[in-house]
């Protein structure tokens, strides 16, 4: 995971990779290689003020130079009006690398060879930045430009008149942004702090541009700091919530060991789990990636949620139990799981768990079908890894609750219909995964029968016959219900195309339209189709879905596809579903190929294109979705939950039928 100087140098690669390291409560810091600021969401410092949800750009970078040798060097980069770009920086970056999570950039200084590297302390909203002189003739001076903000990560500033307070503090500064606003401190281990409070208007977020948004925000120069390296020396910086005094060298050097011990632990955890010995060295990166989703809740310090991904998403119900497998039992933190589990478990109402949970503190929105029914998936993961008996005879009645709910009925007609099928109603709320909106327009509204809803429900049935038996519980009701919905799910073939429906019964009759949740019906653990039945689905979606990136959503050939998720919001979210590709998708058909054909090996190729995703957009992570057209760009959030997570999982119970597990 390096580049040099032919990516470094060259502004379009250097800027289309995105770094991302995070605090594990939601916070984050992101950048580009080459140092430009290409979206809103960029930044040293955007803390979770009330984890994981409150998120504010605090600190929006540090624009360095370098004094040698009687020559200035200019390292930072920002784009201005008409796309001018001053200063340069990215020109004398001979080699960025990952080390774990942390990006790290080697800046070429006539003879002089700078180190940069930024970090965030795990399990709190603090920053770090810290340069060290690997090599030089004499000592240099480095100067840093300290640009601060306060605002929500997901809007602009345009300053105006706005004035900050900016007071000298020991080691460094504090930020009173307005009455009333929580300070924040920027500090370094050496070197002179001068107050500048100077606003710097304008620079534009070329990928807010793309995107048909406010591409104009304002940062205030907090002030500078100059200090003098010799060669092996490094000054620290540090930006963060807490008032903690003089920072000093010690300090900074203990904190980049609990960054590394942190990982580390990541990766014992997995390696602990097994089949790491045999992994590509790339699954690895997956994993630490994995750790960058899961995130601490309101006032505890041990993750209880997940993150659906960087840099917008917040906390949501269906992504967090769909990925829940892959990110905590696949890398050997089932810990981690049964908090969350039990976090969820408090939150069922109704029989359905809430989908969005807002960033403002209002209460969550229930208005997804399928998401209790991951939670049922999840919880039996869970209990299949670890036999914790004691965790599901609590979680048992929220169980129930799922299955009593969805039987009897109901928010928006979630019911059971009389071929013991789900059905929904709802036809003004997508509550499918397939639930983006163009304005006041549900795209694919899949009103009726969804095919992964009685999927996900039959797969529900069987596996609370086998929990209840686990804990001695009558469970035969279960599998009458299910035997009801076995013979249902018949209805679901469409002989004339050969493969499923994507929906029954909905308001204009069946939706023959080939769509990917059908491979569901194959991949979840018990299946109501015959192995027949199987292959035809699954080779159905291997010759019209299936990319490199992972299944689009729509084929080609139906008149509705849109080839390319871009442009202004309205036109992405008719795109969303309508052809775009989600590498998620791509765990659950490489599963389903080997259930079909009984090849593990062969489905488990399926899975490798998705790593070179790694070194590409979002460096060490997959993205949320991909074109539909070739090359299948990568595209949407540049981190997501589900694609890691699916990937892991995938490969990793593909990996245990290969060795004969």
């Amino acid at each position: 995971m390096q580049f040099g100087r032919s990516i470094c140098g060259e502004l379009s690669e250097a800027e289309r990779r995105e770094w991302l390291v995070t605090n594990g409560l939601g916070g984050f810091a992101s950048g580009t290689v080459a140092g430009t600021l290409t979206r809103r969401y960029h930044g040293l410092l955007i803390a979770a003020v009330r984890p994981p949800a409150e998120r504010m750009l605090l600190v929006a970078k540090a624009d360095e130079s370098v004094v040698y040798g009687g020559a200035v060097y200019e390292l930072a980069a920002n784009r201005w009006n008409e796309n001018y770009i001053a200063p340069r920086g990215f020109t004398l970056v001979e080699r960025f690398y990952l080390d774990g999570t942390t990006p790290v950039w080697h800046y070429a200084l006539a003879d002089a060879l700078l180190e940069k590297r930024i970090w965030m302390e795990p399990g709190a909203n603090t920053t770090y930045v810290r340069y060290r002189l690997l090599r030089a003739a004499a000592p240099l001076e480095l100067r840093l430009r300290l640009l601060v903000n306060y605002r929500d990560f997901h809007g602009n500033t345009h300053a105006g008149e706005w004035k900050m307070e900016i007071v000298p503090a020991p080691s460094g500064l504090r930020v009173d942004a307005s009455p009333g606003a929580q300070s924040f401190w920027i500090r370094a281990d050496r070197g002179a702090f001068e107050v500048e409070n100077v606003w710097y208007r304008d620079f534009v977020l070329s990928q807010e541009t793309l995107r048909g948004l406010d591409d104009r925000d304002d940062h205030l120069c907090a002030g500078r700091l100059a200090v003098s390296l010799s060669p092996n020396e490094s000054v620290t910086l540090i930006a963060g919530l807490e008032d903690q005094g003089a920072f000093l060298a010690a300090q900074a050097e203990m904190a980049w060991g609990r960054r590394v011990e942190h990982e580390a632990g990541v990766i014992a955890a997995w390696a602990r789990n097994g089949a790491a010995e045999a992994a590509p060295s790339w699954l690895r990166q997956c994993v630490l990636a994995a750790d960058q989703f899961l995130v601490a809740s309101g006032d505890g310090s041990e993750p209880r949620s997940v993150i659906a991904g960087y840099h917008w998403f917040g906390a949501w119900g269906r992504d967090t139990m769909i990925a829940l497998p892959g990110l905590t039992l696949t890398t050997g933190r089932a810990k981690i799981a049964q908090r969350i589990l039990t976090a969820f478990a408090a939150l069922v109402d109704r029989g359905m768990l809430p989908n969005f949970f807002p960033e403002n503190g209002e209460a969550p929105q229930y208005d997804t079908v399928d998401a209790a029914l991951w939670y049922i998936e999840a919880a039996a993961r869970y209990v299949d890894a670890t036999l914790d008996r004691e965790t599901l005879t609590a979680l048992w009645p929220v169980l129930q609750n799922v299955i009593e709910s969805y039987r009897s009925g109901t928010r928006y007609g979630i019911h059971m219909d009389d071929d013991g099928l789900i059905a929904t109603g709802g036809a003004a709320v997508g509550l499918t995964w397939m639930d983006a909106k163009a304005g006041d327009k549900i795209v694919t509204p899949r009103v009726g029968k969804p095919i992964e809803i009685s999927a996900l429900w039959y797969n529900a049935l069987q596996r609370m016959m086998h929990l209840g038996m686990l804990l001695g519980k009558p469970v035969e009701e279960y599998g009458q219900i299910s035997r009801t919905a076995e013979a249902g799910f018949d209805r679901f073939w469409n002989a004339e195309s050969s493969y499923c429906y994507d929906v029954l019964d909905g308001p204009g009759g069946s939706d023959a339209t080939l769509r990917p949740n059908q491979i569901f019906a194959v991949s979840l653990p018990h299946c109501a189709l015959s192995l027949d039945r199987q292959r035809c689905v699954v080779a159905a979606c291997a010759a019209l879905l299936l990319t490199s990136n992972g299944l689009r959503t729509l084929p080609p050939t139906d008149p509705r596809f849109v080839a390319q998720y871009a442009g202004s919001p309205n036109q992405r979210d008719v795109a969303y579903h309508e052809g775009t590709v989600w590498p998620w998708l791509l765990g659950p058909f490489a599963i389903a190929h080997a259930r079909a054909y009984g090849d593990a090996l062969g489905a488990r190729a399926f899975l490798d294109p998705l790593a070179d995703q790694l070194s590409g957009r979002g460096l060490g992570s997959i993205s949320e979705v991909a074109d539909g057209s070739a090359p299948f760009a990568a595209g949407g959030a540049i981190a997501q939950a589900w694609s890691v997570a699916e990937l892991l999982r995938a490969w990793h119970e593909l990996s245990s039928i290969v060795r004969g597990e």
